[in-house]
């Protein structure tokens, strides 16, 4: 990665944040990412006698990558909702029996027709990060984007398949509504003003999906009785696949072991312009 540094007036460095963040907002804004039509109608009972749970472990083995503390010194509030240790970057976190969290697990064959969608998704800024970090969705699903803090913060999502956004939310309250209507695993997600603040969101035509939690483990309920292919996607390790057989009334179990030697798979981000806070600089990153 390479860093481009340019000199600007403080007043330019207010006014490149506000374009990079899109249009304004108001108390409550809604936009689409592409137009879906009428609400998708509500999902059908699940005969549990034609369907079985896949569960398992998200595993690494051998040495963790250090995560670099993240500066928030110019955003007191945010800084304030962390330990004594600060914030730190959420690419890899390795539980300490070695579960890895944050990689996103899905059927990516297999699968012939699903439930129609129910409810919306929930993407937070929250102690300047998006939460969840990594996001499962349903294509033509709603996306509800909130800004908890009281600070301007953007949202810029930049799919290959989809059509993208870059929306602001100047202030806390705000939602917006927002959604993508094709498959496509990831989406990365960024916030121009806080150039540490990045998420993914991993789309696809089903329900079948889950990622891993704090310890590693997911699991995926309610799939229906046949034989699948799995995809894992982490952010540094890519992906592995695996296949499994689901039984109805069931568990199947599929893990996924990653290592450290499998470091380096990122997911293009594309330019991110980053404003350090304090000083009259703006840095425009480009991944190679």
């Amino acid at each position: 990665m390479r860093s481009h540094f340019l000199n600007h007036s403080a007043a330019f460095m207010a006014i490149a944040a506000m374009a990079a963040c899109g249009g304004g907002g108001g108390g409550s804004s809604e936009g689409a990412a592409d137009d879906a039509g009428e609400a998708a109608p509500a999902a059908a009972a699940v005969d549990p006698s034609t369907v079985g749970t896949i569960t398992g472990m998200a595993n690494f083995a051998g040495m963790v990558p250090t995560m670099e503390a993240i500066d928030m010194s110019a955003e007191e509030d945010c800084a304030a909702g962390y330990g004594a240790d600060g914030p730190m970057n959420q690419m890899v976190m390795v539980s300490a029996d070695g579960g890895l969290a944050n990689v996103f697990v899905y059927l990516s064959e297999g699968v012939s027709g699903a439930p129609a969608a129910s409810g919306a998704a929930m993407l937070d800024q929250s102690n300047c990060r998006y939460s969840p970090h990594v996001l499962g969705v349903r294509s033509g699903q709603d996306i509800e984007i909130t800004n908890s803090d009281n600070l301007l913060h953007n949202i810029n999502a930049s799919p290959t398949e989809n059509r993208g956004f870059n929306i602001s939310q100047p202030r806390a309250g705000i939602t917006s509504t927002q959604r993508f209507q094709m498959a496509e695993v990831m989406v990365p997600v960024r916030c121009d003003v806080h150039g540490w603040m990045q998420a993914y969101i991993g789309v696809v035509d089903h329900p079948y999906f889950g990622v891993s939690g704090s310890g590693g483990s997911y699991t995926i309920s309610n799939v229906p009785a046949g034989d699948y292919t799995m995809t894992a996607w982490h952010e540094e390790f890519g992906t592995m696949t695996a296949s499994v057989t689901v039984t109805a009334g069931s568990t199947t179990e599929a893990s996924f072991d990653y290592n450290s030697d499998m470091m380096g798979a990122n997911v293009p981000m594309g330019e991110t312009l980053v404003i350090g806070h304090g000083t009259n600089r703006i840095r425009v990153e480009r991944t190679q």
